[in-house]
């Protein structure tokens, strides 16, 4: 599976912006997909996951109420809709996938090194 990530942008705190990840691949629908994010100085963390079957979603905490994570299998595209946006957002965001099942979407946002393909990533730049 490659993955292409695009709809970064400079943006002002409150805005929103919609990110997507375009997936290559006839399975798209049997990966799990996710979003995460790496700042400047700091870990990749996870922000959001979707599974492959049912369109489960999950949320870390700071997130919730104002991202939005959407999957299209007929276009093998995913999304993340981010709304309010604060200048602690900023970073760089890339979509994820994996074909691993038995496992929640809790558990990739804690452990993303247990994703395996990856997009390059797409800049959030959110100014206050």
């Amino acid at each position: 599976v490659q993955l292409q990530a695009f709809g970064g942008g400079l943006v002002q705190a409150g805005d929103s912006l919609r990110l997507s990840c375009a997936a290559s691949g006839r399975t798209f629908g049997n990966y799990n997909m996710g979003w995460f994010r790496q700042a400047p100085g700091k870990e990749r963390e996870g922000v959001s996951c979707i599974s492959n079957s049912y369109g489960s979603t999950y949320y870390v905490d700071s997130e919730k109420g104002r991202f939005t994570i959407s999957r299209d299998n007929a276009k093998n595209t995913f999304y993340l809709q981010m709304n309010s946006l604060k200048p602690e957002d900023t970073a760089v965001y890339y979509c994820a996938a994996t074909p691993r099942t038995g496992y929640s979407g809790t558990f990739y946002l804690r452990r993303p090194d247990k994703m395996n393909y990856w997009g390059k990533g797409t800049q959030v730049t959110v100014s206050s």
